[in-house]
């Protein structure tokens, strides 16, 4: 009986998931699959190209097709304990293909930077400039359109398996840029902005630190979204373990499009990589913080809150609300 009610509330989870999902998906893939200048490149040595972007509602249902039918055909097999795994390294195919295109874009935009200097406004000179900005366009649009496809494919991934999709490496992040057609000097100077933003987001930060062993996520998620609702433009910065009380706040975070910093430790640093990390988390100036129980490293924590004066809300393993199922 536990099981057909937990199956009936994943299934509940992922209907609602979609309802929700068609409400935004529009706007975001709207955004990720515009055209940002009538002719691109994708290759040094290719033509231009000036055929329409994929249809973004299309791409979308696609990669729903994609994630939840790896999922709707191991379902009740004895392969069934595989889609989980199959279907983490389909969002990761996207995201490698966003990075190879994202390294791809940063050597074009160096080109085109090389291209502005050595300029003497021949002709010739204006030509090859043109050309390497429409291979940066190209190479930019492209990336943003995977990584949507591979963000989208990470929200279904978690609904699916009630945990967050995250990289093996590196740094997750999604942004989209102006799709005007701007002079080169400043296409790049926006282009940077844009990457500074994305991985040093600008807002006011919530911490949030506890142990490995958590069973009442409800309560987590509750406690974080009455912080949100106060501080919407909030961002969450967590000490990044892979189980327990940060994977719960991770998963919130993707649910809620909070962007997350993960601090993870600094193994240099031996046995004082905990409380370093934690001298770090207080440096950000917080607003607001979470501390659930579980080591040393949450008890010092606790305190160094504390004595900042940053509104804390402290959870104990005692207090988890039980639920029964």
């Amino acid at each position: 009986m536990t099981t057909d009610t937990t199956t009936a509330a994943r299934f509940a989870d992922i209907a609602g998931f979609f309802a929700e999902e068609t409400r935004q998906a529009s706007d975001r893939f709207a955004a990720a699959f515009a055209q940002t200048a009538d002719a691109v490149r994708l290759g040094s040595s290719d033509e231009a190209i000036t055929a329409d972007m994929p249809d973004p509602l299309a791409m979308q249902l696609g990669v729903e097709l994609m994630v939840t039918t790896l999922f709707d055909l191991l379902r009740d097999t004895r392969l069934e304990a595989l889609s989980e795994r199959l279907a983490w390294g389909l969002v990761h195919s996207f995201h490698r293909l966003a990075d190879q295109l994202d390294g791809e874009a940063d050597r074009a935009a160096r080109q085109v930077g090389q291209l502005i200097r050595e300029s003497d406004g021949g002709e010739i000179a204006t030509a090859n400039l043109e050309e390497a900005q429409a291979l940066c366009h190209g190479l930019d649009e492209a990336r943003e359109a995977i990584a949507c496809m591979r963000d989208h494919g990470a929200d279904l991934f978690r609904v699916e398996t009630g945990r967050p999709w995250s990289a093996p490496r590196g740094t997750l992040v999604s942004s989209k840029r102006t799709a005007s057609v701007i002079a080169a000097t400043d296409f790049l100077a926006a282009r940077r902005n844009r990457r500074n933003e994305a991985l040093a987001p600008q807002g006011p930060v919530v911490i949030f630190s506890g142990g490995q062993q958590w069973e009442d996520h409800a309560q987590l998620w509750e406690r974080l979204d009455q912080i949100k609702a106060r501080v919407p433009s909030m961002l969450l910065a967590t000490t990044a373990q892979a189980k327990g009380c940060d994977a719960i706040a991770a998963a919130w975070a993707a649910s809620r499009k909070v962007k997350l910093i993960a601090f993870t430790l600094n193994h240099r640093l031996g046995q004082r990589a905990g409380f370093a990390r934690n001298e770090a988390l207080l440096r950000l100036k917080p607003v607001e913080a979470i501390v659930c129980e579980g080591s040393g490293i949450q008890s010092n924590l606790a305190r160094m809150v504390r004595e900042a004066g940053v509104p804390a809300h402290f959870f104990t393993l005692a207090g988890q609300q039980r639920r029964a199922g």
